[in-house]
């Protein structure tokens, strides 16, 4: 039978809540007045209301208990399916209520760490069991007789990584890990797998996974269900489904986590139809170099290796090039990187000081950069390459980045990158390094989105996209034209709280780019959507960027009704609405006069 150790210390009402599946209402009108009367220690961090587990009525935490076994249960017994999100959204429900009290921020190293030593625990699966048939077919060049050299080869270390597939040890196999999951030092054979990994394999993952779970505060039968809910990620030995989903599985946990911990989970997440709509614009070709210098956790490359997929190219042939400050989203970026089979240059560095790649020429770059972040321009020098407009004020590097990426960019090269709307408009040091920017014809397309597109975060963006050759490049000559999209209205609503680019939508702002360009269809400006302007009327217009500027209003659609008979209607309202105010106000004179002093 499933158990659940009782929880440490100190409770949020919040996570209470999410664990009973209950509102926080709900939590504290059935606590108020124990804790109002002392029955129950409660204390105040920050804006959080914690509560002493171990004072809680047992009835609570028999629920608490309860819940958790039901929902591992549930999550046990599911079947996974490429159709639908619901197998993914299951084992988040499972995952997340399994968390308890532990911060969002550390939980998800726990779950995305576990998640990767699953997914490349499989890979070494279906690799061996190839090779086991291989190894006994005298067609393949595997093929060996001999029964003690069969059993040599299946631990040759260099032929799984000749094969693009990790080595893993023994005791860090998941079915080793599955057999300890039960156990009250399950952390500890945890955290020794995934330094077996590392050593075995330190060329791509030295220092990159979760090697703490014994100091998180986690109990061991949780850490133990994490891990049997995990194991329910299995297609039979379909390699190809199993990496799909699991990479489906790591992405949507990591924009739940993002969901999570809200403006700080934009640092390390950009959420997919914002990715998917920069890599539509640009669309990436086979051999090209993918520069991300804001890399997050690497969803642009993710979508970039996709898109050549979804058009029966080699997703492998991309070389892929990313930089990231925190050490941490680094961690995730390889993970989810090596989910997908994906293989990488990631570097650990600030961007604005410590350039990792500056010879590199990309013919793609994308990023989604710090917005409105604060910089010290003082640390570089004036003959840096990348100022060549200018240098951005010291309180907004937003021209920094863009300086930046047009810098990297190979001489047919284009960039797709998400702005803070400021820098459409702003005048002053930044004014001036954006007309240089336009006055140089780099700008092609300019797209204004919806606010909500960030979890929690409201902050309106627009998406950039600028390129080195309008001339000669891949495109028909836009030479002087820059394309502007007013995207605000363009979406699907999904919560009060946030909105996204559905698959039409993104078809139809990038299917409009397309069009644009001469690639197919016929282009139109379209009033209160797109219009393209010349580099003429940008100047005209202070060169300033913003697409509402130039788009217009939309025209109002023909309801077939005569004008003059809508007058006619119009004064005929009119005329009622007058009299039956002069009736009104009749009234409230007459019962005025009924009132006695």
């Amino acid at each position: 039978m499933l158990q659940f150790a009782p929880m440490k210390d100190f409770i949020s009402i919040n996570d209470l809540a999410r664990i009973l599946g209950v509102s926080r209402q709900t939590v504290l009108k059935q606590l108020q007045g124990k804790i109002n009367s002392g029955e129950i220690e409660a204390r105040t961090e920050g804006k959080k209301y914690l509560i002493k587990y171990f004072t809680l009525p047992q009835e609570i935490k028999t629920r608490v208990e309860k819940s958790q076994i039901e929902v591992s249960k549930k999550a046990q017994g599911l079947v996974p399916t490429q159709k639908d999100n619901h197998f993914e959204k299951e084992l988040w429900a499972a995952a997340d209520r399994l968390r308890g009290n532990i911060d969002s921020s550390d939980y998800k190293h726990v779950v995305l760490g576990l998640l990767f030593l699953k997914y490349i625990s499989d890979s070494f699966y279906q690799f061996r069991e190839k090779l086991q048939k291989d190894l006994n077919d005298p067609k393949s060049k595997y093929y060996v007789p001999n029964k003690e050299a069969q059993v040599k080869m299946l631990e040759d270390k260099d032929l799984y990584k000749s094969e693009g597939t990790f080595y893993i040890p023994e005791t860090a196999r998941w079915e080793f890990l599955r057999s300890k999951a039960g156990l009250p030092d399950i952390a500890k054979y945890i955290d020794e797998a995934m330094e077996a990994i590392e050593n075995e394999n330190p060329q791509q993952l030295a220092g990159v996974l979760p090697k703490n779970y014994v100091r998180v505060p986690l109990e061991s039968h949780i850490l133990g269900e994490l891990v049997n809910i995990f194991s329910r990620i299995d297609f039979g030995g379909d390699d190809k489904k199993e990496k799909d989903v699991l990479g489906i599985i790591y992405e949507y946990f990591l924009g739940r986590f993002a969901d999570a911990e809200g403006k700080r989970g934009g640092e390390f997440y950009t959420p997919r139809p914002l990715v998917k709509l920069l890599v539509e614009v640009l669309e990436p070709f086979e051999n090209s170099r993918v520069l991300d210098p804001a890399a997050g956790s690497g969803g642009m490359f993710v979508q970039s290796s996709k898109f050549l997929q979804e058009h029966h190219k080699d997703p492998t042939k991309i070389a892929i090039y990313g930089q990231e400050s925190n050490q941490t989203t680094l961690r995730l970026c390889k993970m989810n990187l090596a989910i997908r089979g994906v293989f990488s240059q990631i570097e650990l560095g600030n961007s604005y000081y410590d350039d990792k790649f500056p010879e590199l020429k990309a013919d793609f770059c994308l990023a989604n950069p710090p917005f409105n972040a604060e910089w010290d321009p003082g640390r570089l020098s004036e003959k840096d390459p990348r100022l060549v407009y200018g240098i951005a004020p010291k309180g907004n590097a937003n021209f920094m980045w863009i300086q930046h990426f047009i810098s990297h960019l190979a001489p047919n090269g284009m960039a797709g990158f998400v702005m803070a709307n400021g820098a459409l408009a702003v005048s002053g040091k930044e004014g001036e390094i954006r007309k240089k920017i336009i006055e140089d014809d780099l700008v092609d397309v300019i797209i204004a989105c919806p606010p909500k597109l960030f979890y929690n975060v409201s902050l309106p963006v627009s998406l950039w996209f600028v390129t080195t050759n309008k001339e000669t490049g891949r495109f028909r000559n836009r030479k002087g034209e820059t394309l502007f999209i007013d995207a605000r209205e363009t979406f699907e609503q999904i919560s009060r709280k946030q909105v996204i680019f559905n698959d039409e939508n993104i078809a139809k702002i990038a299917g409009t780019v397309r069009a644009w360009r001469g690639q197919d269809g016929e282009y139109k400006d379209t009033p209160g959507f797109c219009k393209a302007i010349t580099l003429e009327e940008i100047a005209k217009n202070g060169f300033v960027l913003t697409p509402g500027r130039y788009v217009g209003v939309p025209d109002e659609e023909d309801d077939g009704i005569p004008f003059a008979e809508k007058m006619q209607k119009l004064e005929a309202d009119l005329k009622q609405y007058f009299s039956e105010s002069e009736k009104l106000e009749k009234e409230i004179l007459e019962n005025l006069k009924k009132i006695k002093p």
